[in-house]
């Protein structure tokens, strides 16, 4: 009888979260899968339903996103959203992830490229992939954005993401990979400025050498083990076209451009927010 009942909840559970307008996005996505229900890199609809609905949650009732700029999402085509990254746990990929995936304008599936760390943590990396996310390999990259793939990349990487509060909105050093790959497969780049993830999980220090014990980034000092409801605003600048560049000097200057554009979004977005949570 008990396991009878834990199947009856998880059945409301998921019909809760699985509504008729998440298989209605979803089923608008356009993302073929082989008959066992994968993609090639292992994203599957039913486990993305899912976590689509819970994240939706999130959006609109914890974070409470506000997303500007939509319309600059192109609805197919090979695409590359840059962001500013913070928070210490991907809550900035995940809302950015679901402004896409519930765009009016055409819902898509962004591929978050997540760092080399992930998968080493029991079932975690499985879960990610089968949500979209790939490893952040410049090749897994390319052959996503050949497949026409938007992919969404945080170029601080975890000098974003492990940043302390009192750094928080100061844009950290970008790597020029991005541009590379944007230039090589002639990538539109949209600029998303994100402002609201930083206080989110605001981290007063990094345990550093616990961290090496660790084999991880970091091991933040935080307030609260869950993620505080800040407000989260998302704002989405216009696609940025770049042609190939003759020396690593124009390739550096092109990212500098890229977080001049970013700078104003996040600036944008620090001046429309009234509070914090």
């Amino acid at each position: 009888m008990l396991r009878l009942d834990q199947l009856h909840l998880r059945e409301r559970a998921l019909a809760y979260l699985v509504t008729p307008e998440i298989e209605h996005l979803v089923a608008s996505i356009p993302k073929p899968v082989g008959s066992f229900g994968y993609d090639p890199w292992g994203y599957n609809e039913d486990r993305f339903k899912v976590a689509l609905g819970f994240c939706k949650l999130l959006y609109d009732k914890y974070f409470r996103v506000t997303a500007h700029g939509l319309e600059n999402i192109p609805a197919q085509g090979r695409l590359l959203i840059i962001g500013n990254h913070s928070g210490q746990l991907p809550m900035d990929g995940l809302m950015v992830g679901v402004a896409a995936a519930t765009n009016p304008g055409g819902p898509r599936l962004v591929r978050a490229m997540i760092e080399r760390f992930f998968p080493t943590v029991p079932w975690l990396g499985n879960y990610l992939n089968a949500l979209g996310g790939v490893i952040g390999d410049p090749l897994n990259c390319s052959k996503m954005l050949e497949m026409d793939e938007a992919i969404i990349v945080f170029p601080e990487g975890v000098r974003g993401s492990g940043k302390l509060y009192k750094d928080r909105y100061k844009l950290q050093r970008f790597g020029n990979g991005f541009m590379h790959l944007a230039m090589n497969h002639k990538a539109p780049i949209v600029p998303v400025g994100i402002v609201g993830c930083e206080e989110t999980m605001p981290a007063v220090a990094n345990l550093a050498p616990l961290a090496r014990l660790l084999g991880i980034p970091y091991v933040p000092v935080v307030p609260s083990l869950l993620p505080l409801p800040a407000r989260v605003y998302l704002n989405f600048g216009k696609p940025m076209h770049f042609e190939h560049a003759g020396s690593e000097a124009e390739v550096t200057e092109r990212v500098e451009e890229v977080k001049t554009e970013l700078r104003h979004l996040i600036d944008l977005g620090l001046k429309e927010r009234t509070r914090i949570y």
